[in-house]
């Protein structure tokens, strides 16, 4: 049996406005992944939804505010925990904050999605797009 992952919980924010989600492409490819949702690491002393919070600013320039957790899992080709968090939009326009770390960002409709993440997301965010998506 595998140990637990000692590396901080991965926050993801789940941000849909208008029928679209909001998705990031990593500079560098993660796996089979360059398409993903905004995220990052855990900070010290800092909640998951703060994480998804500051991590959807720091790359996208959007300020959200996290709305509910959609849940927790271990990530089957990482390890790592996964906190998914749902944030609705404050303000701003997305653009690429953090050019170190990505290359583009996109409001994505269904047909958009499929396009770019080939595979479902966790069950319960797909579940959360499959009803707010255009």
């Amino acid at each position: 049996m595998r140990a637990p992952d000692e590396r901080p919980a991965v926050a993801v924010a789940v941000i849909v406005d208008d029928g679209r989600v909001l998705l990031i492409r990593r500079a560098v490819r993660e796996g089979d992944l360059s398409w993903a949702l905004p995220g990052g690491q855990v900070e010290p002393g800092e909640s998951g939804e703060q994480a998804a919070v500051r991590e959807a600013r720091e790359e996208t320039g959007v300020e959200v505010a996290a709305v509910k957790n959609l849940g927790e899992r271990t990530h089957p080709t990482t390890g790592r925990l996964m906190i998914y968090v749902v944030c609705e939009v404050v303000t701003g326009t997305a653009y690429v904050a953090d050019p170190e770390e990505l290359d583009a960002v996109a409001w994505c409709d269904r047909a958009g999605v499929a396009e770019r993440v080939p595979f479902p997301f966790f069950e319960p965010v797909q579940a959360h797009l499959d009803t707010h998506l255009m």
